[in-house]
């Protein structure tokens, strides 16, 4: 009742106040439309990515400021915005709601449920364009971020707060690993959004099924702008999804994003900026093309703990054509991250799974973030096995080879069928130790390859009946591993 009260009295003294008084406004007008973008003139204190109000109650986003006319995104597919439809002003920027809510959901890249389920509560709202952290804001990657695949885990290790790319041709299994990694958070405290850039409707019905049939999609997010979708839905997604995984950084939480894929992302801005009529540089990409990607992977870091302590890790996934890593996307992006993971086709025929290139790939910063005993045993692990890729080349002509020459051949190719993989199988950080353990003593040099998968799953069982901490010294890994060994025929 005070409440109310003190409502009447608030109009009371608004009515008592008002007076007629000239008000200065602009009202724009629509030149054209089409292809998901009006042409607006008669606004020209219209701002960059302001959003504007038609006549119809629908929103657009001022992308291309022309002297005379505005390039603006409808950012509403079903509105009937036709030629000489007024237009006016907000002041605002587009803000997608963020929070706890969004769990379990699939979105579009304005939040709308494309889930057929009602809106989600938003504890808040953050803006799809934000300025990154300042450098006072950040702090060292130290922490890392398992993705359950024993070659990335221990050559290639990501800590939470870095930009990684998985980069690869089309078919190599790009998508598998980034939802391996997704898969693998489950108990590690991580929330996940993963981003679909221009994929058809069955190929994100695919994604979203197998995120919930391994019981992902209830700590993940999905934001979706289809292959159907207007360029300017689909030039949007990714900074949704950055948007929604910073509402739960400043939260002081880890998070984890996929970009599926930047690829797809720069064509759709590259046809979008062709529609504004901006000038088309390399390859018809407008010259901007690298700020767009650098402002986006630029906001994932760790935050210092006077700012929350929380993180955005970044896995965008970008395809080369013919193996072709030196192309222009590709390049660019390689520039912007922390490190890449490459996917080769040879190795993908060849059932080397997951295919990655390990001498093409490489982690600039996750190494810090490394558990120290890890650390310890992989720190010679990848130049040995990068030493046996050189060697056993000169097999393949018939060269008589010297002793010692053999066993590093014999021991990387045992490293390679270790390294093997099936999909959708994460593996807890405790076993990659438990195996580099046993590889670096020689207690599987005695395995062939047709009995290292019963060594290796015996291993894991035994680490599952007594589990044992990263810290545990190693003579007494050494003693579980060689009664765990010993089993196996």
């Amino acid at each position: 009742m005070v409440a109310e009260v003190g409502l009447l009295d608030r109009l009371a003294r608004r009515v008592e106040d008002y007076r007629f008084t000239l008000r200065l406004g602009e009202k724009g007008r629509v030149a054209s439309v089409g292809d998901g973008i009006a042409w607006v003139y008669g606004l020209p204190s219209a701002a960059a990515e302001e959003i504007l109000h038609f006549e119809d109650g629908s929103r657009g986003m001022v992308f291309e400021l022309q002297k005379e006319r505005l390039g603006v995104i409808l950012l509403d597919p079903e509105a009937n915005v036709a030629s000489g439809s007024l237009v006016s002003h907000t002041g605002e920027r587009l803000e997608i709601g963020v929070g706890d809510g969004l769990l379990g959901r699939v979105v579009d890249p304005l939040g709308k449920p494309l889930d057929a389920m009602p809106p989600y509560d938003a504890d808040g709202f953050s803006p799809l364009e934000g300025a990154s952290p300042p450098i006072v804001a950040r702090d060292f990657v130290n922490r890392p971020l398992y993705t359950g695949a024993k070659v990335v885990d221990t050559l290639i290790p990501i800590g939470r707060g870095q930009r990684q790319l998985i980069i690869g041709d089309s078919g190599t299994g790009k998508t598998s690993l980034a939802l391996d990694t997704v898969v693998a958070q489950a108990g590690q405290g991580v929330k996940c959004v993963y981003v679909m850039i221009g994929q058809k409707r069955s190929e994100a019905a695919l994604v979203i099924d197998l995120l919930r049939r391994h019981g992902a999609l209830a700590y993940t997010t999905v934001v979706v702008g289809e292959a159907t979708a207007t360029p300017g839905m689909k030039y949007l997604a990714p900074f949704a999804g950055c948007a929604i995984a910073e509402g739960w950084m400043r939260r002081g939480e880890d998070t984890l994003v996929i970009y599926d894929d930047l690829t797809t992302h720069a064509r759709a801005y590259r046809e979008l900026s062709l529609l504004m009529h901006r000038p088309p540089g390399r390859e018809a990409y407008p010259g901007d093309i690298f700020y767009l990607h650098a402002r986006l992977l630029e906001r994932s870091t760790r935050l210092s703990p006077d700012h929350g302590g929380g993180s955005l890790t970044a896995l965008p996934l970008v395809e080369t054509e013919e193996g072709e890593i030196a192309a222009y996307i590709p390049t660019n992006l390689i520039s912007i991250t922390d490190g890449q993971i490459y996917l080769d086709r040879r190795l993908f025929a060849a059932g080397i799974l997951p295919a990655v290139d390990v001498p093409l790939s490489v982690s600039r910063i996750g190494g810090k973030a490394q558990h120290p005993r890890i650390r310890e045993e992989a720190s010679r692990m990848k130049l040995d096995y990068l030493q046996f890729l050189e060697l056993e080349v000169f097999t393949r002509f018939g060269t008589k080879l010297e002793a010692g020459t053999e066993v590093k051949i014999r021991r990387g190719r045992l490293l390679r069928e270790i390294l093997k993989q099936e999909r959708l199988n994460p593996l807890p950080a405790t076993f990659h130790l438990a195996w580099m353990i046993a590889f670096n003593t020689g207690l599987l040099d005695a395995f062939e390859p047709n009995t290292l998968p019963d060594a290796l799953q015996k291993i894991l069982a035994g680490l599952e009946h007594v589990p044992l901490p990263l810290d545990t010294g190693r003579d007494e890994w050494l003693v579980r591993l060689k009664n765990w060994l010993d089993d196996v025929p």
